[in-house]
């Protein structure tokens, strides 16, 4: 158990993961070659236009976070917050919302990244993420003055800044879009083309509706260790306020 008395080097977030038995998450965990829920590694698809050599460089910094969207980002516990008081706090707002689907995925270019992403907004997943950042924030340790630097100097947007100073993060609330990473950036606009015909052929099957029927906790033990599933909590119910 995480020490209350200082700060752990242990980080949770909290995602939206694909089902262990899923063809999704079989997919995701081929793609970055590496299973976030069994922690084993795995072989990788052979990626047309790319050794494979440099298809793994590509897909580095996905691979170490685990195929998944994020709903809160990482953060270390404040002080005195324990690991089982977070499970139970997001096993409660878990039985309170009922599963949704998304209608469709798509793949594209979000910046210098490559990722499926949702085809239309969803009221439902804006509510969900809304809360999972609002209901844990308690269990989140405020970053350090360098951590807030750091993402201060990355041309934040003044609503970004706003948030980034009320919740640890630019990109929640009216600032969240739901993203499954499939690469980490990429400048060269050729490799850019032919990463996103490869990704476009592979993804194909998967790009239909995703049912969200549960979220996860995900642990690194510390920042050189890649994210594991920790627990997964069914989505169970319904507030009024989600009619």
């Amino acid at each position: 158990m995480d020490s209350g008395n200082q700060r752990s080097t242990a980080r949770y977030a909290i995602y939206f993961a694909p089902g262990a038995s899923s063809p999704l998450h079989d997919f995701g965990s081929r793609w970055l070659g590496r299973d976030a829920i069994t922690g084993q590694d795995m072989a990788g698809y052979s990626v047309a236009g790319f050794s494979t050599a440099r298809a793994r460089e590509l897909t580095e910094a996905p691979r170490h976070y685990g195929f998944h969207a994020t709903l809160k980002p990482p953060f270390h516990l404040a002080n005195g917050a324990q690991p089982d008081e977070l499970f139970v706090a997001v096993r409660s707002l878990a039985s309170e919302i009922t599963a949704f689907s998304l209608q469709t995925l798509e793949l594209k270019w979000l910046g210098t990244f490559l990722a499926l992403v949702p085809s239309e907004h969803n009221t439902q997943l804006s509510y969900l993420a809304d809360e999972c950042v609002r209901r844990f924030d308690g269990f989140r340790e405020p970053p350090s003055e360098e951590e807030l630097a750091k993402r201060r100097s990355a041309r934040l947007t003044c609503n970004q800044l706003r948030l980034l100073e009320r919740w640890g993060y630019p990109y929640v609330m009216e600032e969240f879009r739901f993203h499954m990473s499939l690469t980490g950036p990429m400048r060269d606009g050729q490799e850019k083309d032919r990463m996103f015909s490869a990704a476009e052929v592979l993804t194909c099957s998967h790009r239909r509706s995703l049912e969200i029927t549960s979220v996860c906790v995900f642990k690194q033990e510390s920042r050189e260790t890649p994210f594991l599933l920790a627990q997964r909590f069914k989505l169970l119910g319904c507030k009024s306020e989600c009619r």
